[in-house]
């Protein structure tokens, strides 16, 4: 062992401790991995860089935004609500549909889209059936991840180690690959939560989350009302004495001054005519002279507003139902255990600032919390933000994955997504691009640029949410985690730990290799991303395949199925994540089930 593999290896125990603990972001730590590389001259600038143009990072990109086209476009929610058509009020049943349907969408999307797409269909599926969702969805979110199995572009892990066989020379994992071992898998998987997993699935009596109707997606006002919403709206008038007249509303500041949310406005220029339509407002929306401001907060509180700002009090507060239009809803947003937000309360966040959005309501556990409570509490795991603003600007908190996740779509914003034109675009679109993997007519990865560069020109997305359906931070981990498997094959790190398990389990049989290498895959999937975790073991499963003489595909794939197994913890994936507030599981169900 030579001073160069030590420091290799001193460098993956900090990104592993780094990643665990999450001190600073993974993102940054796999950069600050790829600098040190660059800096001990281990690897040349070129060789350290060379994963930002890795065809595996650009085609998980592409796929980002094919994904996105899918789900924007309602294609992901149709095909949802066609596969639940088929469950009775049989909960063996609604288990087996929501694992296939989920385990599909996910073969062709990102498994945290998948889920996000059935979460509310599956809840309003088991109120319907009069089981708790706690019994469907921990199956959902296992087989969204089990669905990543079904096809080589399901799941990162399967990409990356396809490359790996590039990377040796020899012939890349064709489209359907996996298709065997992920169906033997998911196969499993759902025999297991029949039987011994459904056992284990605990007994609630409500959902954590806001999905109370029994036939359909949570509506607006549905939503409102598990907020106690609609009793706080009031109306007042900016008279011409206000000291508010041509402030900004970020100027104003009424919402940490007085804890009053401004939601619309409408200007009254001519007091003799009706008054315009009311539209929602931005922190650089100007305060005129008579403009009539629809707000949210306590009575005391707007009350008080009104006295100190000389606004008139108008009797009659908008109805909640008014609020919402084609242009203007409201969402309810999860906060995961990786989200920045946590620790920090509303204001120091800057969240209205940084997302043009107006947070009207803070709900921990079964509590919602008062809105001067809800301004000074610093936000929690599991925390749920009711918020208010366009429906452009919604959909662009739909792409957000690492701060928060979009639960509670409501019913009428899928009505105002659903294009049909645009749904059979992306449909076709989505076809062509697996045609052409499937018969390898060229290159996965030019395949897939080729359809997230069709969804723009078709305008199935807009370049906005292109941007948005971009995970940085799992693009850049990833690129700056291959120069660190780079780096041990290039030390002889790979070598060395391959020969370790060889020596120590090969007397065995390569299947206890085999064996070794899948706990091993499947314990650091728990705690760090499965695919840092894929980058990672991948090469040394290559070597170890080779050392003990036998072909490397099947050592491989173990690793990019262990990868997929993230679900004994609840903050191992997205998917998994998503699924702890409504379901109202903690961490013993995970364990006990995951494992």
């Amino acid at each position: 062992m030579n001073f160069d593999m030590l420091l290799v290896f001193g460098l993956l125990a900090a990104a592993m401790v780094l990643f665990m603990t999450e001190r600073i972001r993974m993102d940054v730590a796999a950069m600050l991995v790829l600098l040190a590389l660059m800096l001990t001259g281990i690897l040349t600038p070129d060789q350290a860089l060379a994963g930002f143009a890795d065809p595996v990072v650009l085609m998980i990109a592409g796929l980002l935004v094919v994904g996105s086209g899918l789900y924007q476009t309602g294609v992901a929610h149709a095909i949802g609500a066609l596969l639940t058509r088929v469950a009775g009020d049989s909960e063996p049943r609604l288990i087996v549909v929501s694992m296939i349907a989920v385990a599909l969408l996910s073969a062709l999307m990102s498994s945290a889209g998948a889920t996000a797409v059935l979460i509310p269909v599956i809840v309003s599926m088991a109120w319907r059936a009069r089981i708790s969702p706690a019994r469907l969805l921990l199956p959902l979110a296992i087989g969204s991840l089990l669905g990543g199995l079904l096809t080589l572009i399901g799941t990162p892990p399967n990409l990356v180690v396809s490359g790996e066989l590039v990377r040796h020379g020899l012939a890349p994992l064709s489209f359907f690959s996996f298709t065997p071992i992920g169906l033997a898998t998911l196969g499993l998987g759902i025999v297991f939560m029949l039987t011994l997993g459904r056992r284990l699935l605990p007994q609630k009596t409500h959902s954590g989350g806001a999905y109370n109707d029994p036939e359909s997606n949570v509506s607006l006002g549905e939503l409102g009302e598990t907020y106690d919403l609609p009793e706080d709206l009031m109306r007042v008038r900016v008279r011409a004495s206000s000291p508010l007249v041509g402030m900004t509303l970020r100027e104003a500041a009424l919402r940490p001054r007085y804890h009053v949310n401004v939601l619309e406005v409408q200007h009254w220029p001519h007091r003799r005519a009706a008054p315009e339509e009311a539209h929602p407002v931005t922190p650089e929306s100007h305060l005129e002279i008579d403009d009539i401001l629809h707000v949210q907060g306590e009575p005391a509180n707007v009350t008080q507003m009104a006295q100190e700002e000389r606004l008139g009090l108008l009797s009659g507060g908008p109805d909640a139902s008014l609020l919402f239009s084609d242009e203007l809803g409201m969402v309810e947003l999860l906060l995961p255990p990786r989200s920045q937000l946590l620790g920090r309360t509303l204001q120091e966040n800057r969240f209205r600032d940084k997302y043009d959005v107006t947070v009207l309501s803070l709900k921990r556990g079964d509590k919602v919390l008062a809105p001067e409570e809800s301004a000074a509490t610093r936000l929690r795991f599991g925390d749920t933000l009711l918020v208010l603003g366009t429906w452009a600007r919604i959909r662009l908190l739909q792409e957000e994955r690492r701060n928060f996740v979009v639960v509670g779509l409501p019913k009428e914003m899928l009505e105002v997504q659903r294009t049909p034109a645009h749904a059979l675009i992306s449909g076709v679109i989505m076809v062509g691009m697996l045609a052409l993997m499937t018969l390898e007519i060229m290159p996965a990865v030019t395949a897939v640029l080729l359809a997230a560069v069709a969804m723009v020109l078709t305008e199935s997305l807009t370049m906005e949410q292109v941007y948005g359906a971009m995970n940085w931070q799992s693009l850049i981990l990833l690129a700056g985690m291959l120069p660190l498997a780079s780096a041990l094959q290039a030390t002889g790190g790979v070598t060395f730990i391959a020969n370790a398990l060889t020596a120590s389990l090969g007397s065995m049989g390569p299947v206890t290799v085999m064996a070794g290498i899948f706990l091993l895959t499947a314990l650091f999937s728990q705690f760090i991303s499965n695919t840092a975790t894929t980058v990672l073991m991948a090469p040394i499963a290559y070597q170890a395949a080779v050392t003990l003489g036998v072909a490397p595909q099947g050592f491989l794939v173990a690793v990019a199925v262990a990868a997929s197994t993230a679900f004994a913890m609840p903050m191992a994936t997205m998917s998994t994540t998503m699924v702890m507030a409504p379901g109202g599981y903690r961490i013993r169900d995970y364990v006990r089930i995951g494992l």
